[in-house]
């Protein structure tokens, strides 16, 4: 049964209630976690179709394009949004809660958006509102960040805001379906849909924002955006070829970025945008399988990526650092032991070892590459898999909860999470292991039936050789590993150094151009005002120089202020004047009439 209320303005309607609540605690807290429950609910009484459409200028709003596509992204941000309420419960700032709940609503409104127009606003809504969750950090870095990260994503909004505009005026409608790289509308718009989705060189604004974000606000942004973009480019451009490898390569460039990364936070970034490679490149594959692949694999990631920055969060928030490097030799695993717990399901999940859902997922989309005879992308594939556990898996626990002490000031003084996180790492982790264990679970949603079976004996003995190399490696490497203090130069540096130029132009070139009009328009009009003093001044010098008179008295006049005896003209000239221009005009009035 349909509700009245379309998923997105139940939690519209939440962020409305927040601050209503602001007295009432236990109110607040209610709302905050009954909202997704109450989604949920609703997303379970759903059945494919099209619902609440409205007209507009002409053409269909649709709010609600029902089908098994859009319910897998749905159920999937419908429970992350629980689980990250229920880790940010203990948050006390209001805005922070109706920043989130806006978010996840715009979110859901993209996923069942069966038009252009509705798809748009709600586009740009998660853009205005997920800034915010940066924003509330309230430190310089994570202002400056937002920033950016807002300017990219209307940067981004323009373009598919183009590809619309020119679509619609090509096609006269507006129906969000599939499309092929045929025209310049289709271009713009896999190109805005693509900045979501993180895929490079439109991807450094990622490592950048999410780092910077709250302890709880990062994990709501480790699940919405890109995810929405791979939602997007599966309901838009699935089959298209250049996301095959745009999609193998993306998987590649993230571990290879999170490998040096000293920044927990970032380094975990960096896999977002590896482990949507993944997604990108099922996308792109365009089977029923790969479609699969990258469904199952946007859900298993929604939950282990959360539940990796929830850990990296806890950390943070027992700590008070972010870096490796400061948290390396501290015993973390005897402060903060079920942080480490929680945080290794999530990197065993992301790593693709048998019994956690990222197993499933993962040789999903793997599978359908081979299936698809790409053996090149199998490759890719693989060797992101690889460093995925190298970097996730290894380099970052080992660091954080272990390793050798670089710094030498006093100890933290750390403490473990709040119990309202480790609950909701707690329940995080259940979901990971059950999803890995009784896949069934999550065939049960993909779009398309699913005739899959990863636990065959040459999947899980690839899978563990495969880790247990990795491993091996690891620890003859260990001796030599340095984790050092250094900024990874991204695709980010074009547009910084962009920004530097231009901001050089301004304040040099540009500002000297503007400096000399003044200056030039300041003398224009001083002479123009030095001679409006005496205007008489001019005449009489030229008639001294017709005169005769000599330079020096000619340089006299030009410097004489106005004396009303001296330039005051005969009455009778005056008079003569006037009666002469009187006849003068009369004479042509006398001819003109006849």
């Amino acid at each position: 049964m349909i509700e009245p209320v379309p998923p997105a303005f139940l939690f519209f309607g939440g962020a409305l209630l927040i601050p209503l609540m602001r007295r009432a605690r236990l109110f607040r807290e209610a709302i905050v976690l009954l909202v997704p429950l109450a989604a949920f609910y609703q997303l379970l009484g759903f059945s494919p179709g099209t619902y609440w459409t409205y007209p507009f200028m002409g053409y269909e709003l649709v709010l609600g394009r029902v089908d098994k596509l859009s319910l897998v992204f749905g159920y999937i941000f419908v429970i992350v949004s629980f689980l990250g309420f229920l880790y940010a419960l203990h948050v006390r700032e209001d805005g922070h809660h109706v920043a989130a709940f806006l978010y996840v609503g715009s979110s859901l409104g993209v996923v069942f958006a069966g038009d252009l127009i509705t798809l748009f606003i709600f586009w740009e809504l998660m853009a205005l509102s997920s800034v915010f969750l940066i924003w509330y950090r309230m430190e310089k870095s994570a202002l400056d960040a937002g920033f950016r990260y807002l300017l990219v994503h209307l940067f981004g909004g323009a373009l598919l805001l183009t590809g619309i505009l020119i679509q619609t005026s090509q096609t006269g409608t507006t129906v969000f379906q599939a499309m092929k790289l045929d025209s310049p509308s289709s271009v713009f718009i896999l190109l805005g849909f693509m900045l979501n989705a993180a895929v490079p060189p439109l991807n450094a604004w990622l490592p950048d924002a999410y780092p910077e974000g709250t302890v709880t606000g990062s994990v709501f942004l480790s699940a919405f955006t890109t995810k929405t973009g791979v939602y997007v480019l599966a309901r838009g451009f699935a089959g298209a070829e250049v996301l095959i490898w745009m999609g193998a390569i993306m998987a590649v460039y993230g571990v290879l970025y999170a490998f040096i990364e000293n920044d927990i936070r970032r380094l975990l970034s960096y896999h977002i945008i590896s482990q949507v490679g993944y997604m990108v490149c099922g996308v792109g594959l365009g089977s029923p399988m790969a479609v699969n692949g990258a469904s199952a694999h946007a859900f298993c990631h929604i939950l282990y990526k959360a539940l990796l920055f929830m850990g990296a969060g806890a950390v943070i928030h027992g700590t008070g650092r972010r870096r490796i490097t400061d948290l390396m030799g501290r015993d973390l695993y005897r402060a903060l032991p079920w942080t480490l717990l929680f945080y290794m399901v999530g990197a065993f999940s992301i790593s693709g070892v048998p019994l956690f859902n990222g197993f499933i997922s993962k040789n999903m989309v793997v599978y359908a590459a081979g299936e698809l005879q790409r053996p090149a992308v199998e490759l890719l594939l693989h060797l992101a898999s690889v460093g995925t556990f190298l970097s996730v898996g290894l380099k970052l626990p080992w660091g954080t909860w272990f390793g050798k002490r670089v710094e030498t000031d006093n100890n933290l003084g750390a403490q473990e999470a709040p119990f309202n996180m480790l609950l909701a790492m707690g329940l995080t982790s259940f979901l990971c292991i059950l999803t890995g264990i009784v896949p069934g679970f999550l065939y049960g949603v993909l779009p398309y039936p699913v005739q899959f079976h990863p636990y065959t004996p040459d999947k899980v003995v690839s899978a563990l050789q495969l880790l247990l190399m990795t491993g091996v490696a690891f620890w003859f490497y260990l001796p030599k590993l340095k984790v050092e203090r250094a900024i990874s130069l991204d695709t980010d540096w074009f547009y910084r150094m962009f920004g530097k130029g231009v901001a050089w132009f301004c304040h040099y070139p540009a500002n000297a151009f503007r400096s000399g009009v003044q200056r030039e328009v300041r003398r224009g009009v001083d002479w123009i005002m030095h001679w409006s003093r005496n205007p008489y001044r001019f005449p009489e010098a030229i008639f001294s120089f017709l005169r005769g008179e000599a330079e020096g008295r000619i340089r006299e006049i030009f410097h004489e202020s106005y004396r009303v005896d001296h330039y005051r003209l005969p009455i009778g000239l005056t008079i003569g004047s006037s009666f002469l221009f009187l006849i003068f005009w009369g004479l042509l009035s006398m001819m003109a009439w006849g």
